[in-house]
């Protein structure tokens, strides 16, 4: 919900309220957060999946180095989705 009224947060706001407060946490900050919330083996697996599906030449090494961290957000970006949103309403055919 917005703070500031009784509204529920649409998924594109509930991204940029991720990328706002991504970026006015430190380095520690990020850590200890993603320790709290991502399990090692998911991040161990980005890392690795990157390496195997993504080690095209036609993708530098500077690129290939940020896609993990781009799966990162988009897993807690999802994990927030399932903690804050409602579920969808669901039309039976």
């Amino acid at each position: 919900m917005r703070p500031d009224s009784g509204e529920e947060l649409t998924r594109e706001e509930l991204a940029w309220e991720l990328v706002e407060i991504f970026d006015e946490l430190g380095a520690d900050q990020i850590n200890e957060m993603l320790a709290k919330n991502v399990p090692l083996e998911t991040l161990e697996f980005f890392a690795s999946y990157v390496e195997e599906a993504w080690s095209s030449p036609a993708i530098d090494a500077n690129t290939r180095k940020r896609l993990p961290n781009l799966m990162l957000l988009g897993y807690l970006l999802r994990v927030l989705e399932e903690r804050l949103l409602p579920e969808p309403e669901r039309f039976d055919a």
